[in-house]
This record gives structure tokens, C-alpha cells and sequence, in this order.
């Protein structure tokens, strides 16, 4: 009974370190999480994306709503932000098994691995999938345009350096959607791009 006395504090103790523990992994995997969306933030996307790339499989794919200023100023924040969590849903369900996050205002980024060579099948669907209109907000017409990239065609490249070539992939993909009627905006880069989108900033 003594011996069961004298272990209750040091029980406890433990207790209390796992509940702690426990609390402080909840608070950061919390913090790397984007509050809007729900996915990676910048940085924790980043550190995800960067072991994904290790894979020769690796696909880095890059898209954004198609005029969200205007939306915004349209129809109103709250409007967007809808949008965009909806948009984020979508992404995240796609992306299912890779990594995916927000970059930062209507900019999403994702690492998949592409297991059995169809990537350019399924961001086909994804790109459909992402011009459906959002039942949250049906008065909004807009397009998502998606760039993506091979790491495998690009090697010893880092996740900066691809992330650039999505962003070219994705604005041709914009570019060449703009005078046509509303529907899914895919593009993907093969070979070298001379220049970039003006203001694109990769990861660090």
C-alpha cells in the first residue's frame, strides 16, 4: 500500500507531461494551419512539399481564382472567403495522400505523387471539378486556372524553382482561357520558360 502511495505523484506527474504534451501539439499543428481553409500555411506546406519531392513521382501543381479582386470587390469578403474554403475542400480531396496548402490569397499549392501515371487524367477532372460553380455561392462566375509540373522533368530542381514553372503552366492556362467561354483552365509545362508571371514569389 506504501509503495502504491509513493508512486501516485510520479503517476500523476506523467499524466500531467502527456496532457501537456499533448495540448502543445495541438496548439502548433493548429498554428500551421491556414484558419480560412483549413490546409497547410506557406511554411508548413513547404516543409511537407519538400520531402514529397524526394519521390521521382512527384507532381507540384499551382492554382488560383480567376479574377478574385473583382469578385471581392463585387460581392463582398465574405463572398470570397467562401469561395475559397470551397475551393480548398475540393483541392484537399483531390489531393488525397499528397500535400496541399495556401500560399496566400487565392493561391493553393500541392505535391502528389503520381503512383500509377495518370496525374495528367486526374488534374484533368480536378481542373473540371474546380470550375464547377460553389453552391455557397451561385451568383458568382469565376474559373480556377491549374498549372502543373513533372519534378522528374525538371531534376535537381527545388520546390521554389518548380513552383515558378507551375506558375507559367497555370498563366498560359489563364491566359489562353480568357477571351473563351467559362471552363475548366489546365496547363502543364514541358520544357524550359524564358521569363515568369511578374511578382511570382516561390517558397523559401
Amino acid at each position: 500500500m506504501s509503495t502504491q502511495v509513493a508512486l501516485l505523484p510520479v503517476l500523476l506527474l506523467l499524466i500531467g507531461w502527456a496532457v501537456h504534451a499533448w495540448w502543445l501539439h495541438t496548439r502548433l499543428t493548429t498554428a500551421r494551419r491556414d484558419p480560412l481553409t483549413g490546409l497547410w500555411t506557406r511554411e508548413a506546406f513547404t516543409r511537407r512539399a519538400r520531402r514529397l519531392l524526394g519521390d521521382p513521382r512527384a507532381v507540384v501543381v499551382l492554382a488560383d481564382v480567376d479574377r478574385f479582386k473583382q469578385i471581392n470587390d463585387t460581392h463582398g469578403h465574405a463572398v470570397g472567403d467562401l469561395l475559397l474554403a470551397a475551393i480548398a475542400a475540393r483541392l484537399a480531396h483531390a489531393t488525397h495522400g499528397g500535400v496541399v496548402g495556401r500560399l496566400g490569397g487565392d493561391e493553393f499549392a500541392a505535391v502528389v505523387i503520381d503512383r500509377d501515371g495518370t496525374a495528367a487524367e486526374r488534374l484533368d477532372v480536378l481542373a473540371r471539378v474546380l470550375a464547377r460553380p460553389v453552391d455557397t455561392t451561385p451568383e458568382v462566375q469565376t474559373t480556377v486556372s491549374l498549372g502543373w509540373v513533372r519534378a522528374a522533368d525538371y531534376p535537381g530542381e527545388d520546390l521554389s524553382a518548380l513552383l515558378r514553372r507551375a506558375d507559367e503552366a497555370m498563366y498560359a492556362a489563364k491566359r489562353s482561357g480568357r477571351s473563351g467561354p467559362r471552363r475548366a483552365r489546365l496547363g502543364r509545362l514541358l520544357g524550359s520558360v524564358a521569363g515568369r508571371r511578374p511578382g511570382r514569389r516561390g517558397a523559401a
